[in-house]
């Protein structure tokens, strides 16, 4: 049982970030309700890993029949969430201002890309373009080369579908002291500019410059980046601090050669120092390299493939992933010491708790 044991979510049928979003809540408990089409999924239910802990029906809500069942559904919820479109809700007939007539302590959480109002509020658009306009993309990358783009990671699921989650529980503690619900506008494109606020301070402070890959957390220090190893694989480092460093330099055997403590956060001395750490690393393997960083404070890791992280000793002792119905999944984040979430169950088949979840709000469909 975990902490949103009590909570019904109810999720209109998307793709990304808001089906992320009813994962992280269905994680910790919540009772999350996804609303399908009534057509099949090209997806196996073992394999729909953000449908996992939730329950499913199929509506079809161009059918005025079916916006009236979903309506008497959200009468016993405390949340909607949804990822369409600004407008489709309300062309199918299900507003924020028809279900909040019929729930007025409904949560409604929208989940776009640029948002429910602005120029560009009704253009279509994928991750890579709301990190684009974030400011986010043009930062991430090497120097003189173009910008990297961080899988769909940054949009759709940090500043999109976990922002969602937690301006939905927000609204949701609000609800409980007015009795009020509202509407969470979560766009992707404020949600990466939340997680760039930092980097946005270091710029206006002259710490941060926008020459992608000369900065001291894109690649451009030495002591904080990705090296091969002599078998083709790599390792990262990351010592930034003094007494890190000072480690990390020891460890490597540069304490004569490499730029003294302190010296090394000088930019002058980065690209003073990437070759020989280039040269080092290429001398033992990764897992040798493990061996040299073994309990080492010098802020060292290898670069796992997804397959290594599953069976990597950190991750099996913290019981990081659980295999479900054969296939791997991470547990909940983050954990509680009380309310502990119970291990992922596999997404519900298509529409198997239609009839039994409509019929518990007095309706039945022809």
């Amino acid at each position: 049982m975990g902490p949103l044991d009590g909570i019904r979510i109810i999720e209109i049928e998307g793709i990304g970030p808001c089906p992320f979003a009813g994962m992280l809540l269905a994680d910790l408990g919540a009772e999350v309700i996804r609303v399908g089409r009534p057509e099949p999924s090209f997806l196996q239910a073992s394999f729909d890993v953000m449908s996992r802990g939730k329950k499913s029906i199929t509506l079809d809500l161009k059918k005025t029949e079916h916006t009236a069942a979903l309506l008497k559904l959200l009468a016993t919820a405390d949340a909607l969430i949804e990822g369409f479109r600004p407008g489709v809700m309300e062309r199918l007939g299900l507003g924020p201002d028809v279900c909040m007539e019929a729930n007025p302590r409904l949560v409604f959480g929208r989940m776009t890309g640029w948002g429910q109002e602005g120029p560009w509020a009704k253009r279509a658009g994928h991750d890579i373009n709301y990190i684009s306009l974030a400011g986010a993309l043009h930062a991430i990358g090497r120097k003189g080369e173009r910008p990297t783009v961080p899988l769909n990671l940054v949009g759709d699921f940090g500043g999109g579908g976990l922002l969602l989650a937690f301006g939905v529980l927000s609204a949701l503690l609000e609800a409980n002291k007015s009795g009020k619900g509202q509407v969470v506008d979560a766009a992707m494109v404020d949600g990466v500019a939340a997680l760039m606020a930092s980097i946005y301070a270091g710029m206006q402070q002259g710490f941060w410059s926008d020459k992608r890959g000369e900065n001291l957390l894109d690649s451009g220090a030495a002591f904080y980046d990705v090296y091969e190893t002599s078998d083709g694989k790599y390792v990262s480092i990351g010592a930034l601090e003094p007494q890190f460093y000072k480690e990390l330099i020891e460890k490597l055997g540069l304490v004569d050669s490499a730029p003294a403590v302190g010296e090394h956060l000088n930019p002058a001395k980065w690209n003073e120092l990437r070759p020989t750490l280039e040269e080092v690393f290429r001398q033992k393997t990764r897992e040798e390299w493990c061996e040299v960083f073994e309990g080492s404070d010098a802020c060292f890791a290898p670069v796992l493939a997804a397959a290594e992280a599953f069976e990597h000793e950190h991750n099996v002792a913290r019981r990081s992933f659980v295999e479900v119905d054969g296939i791997k999944h991470a547990v909940a984040a983050p954990r509680f010491s009380r309310t502990k979430p119970a291990d992922p169950t596999p997404a519900r088949e298509r529409g198997a708790d239609t009839e039994e979840i409509l019929r518990a709000c007095g309706v039945t469909l022809s």
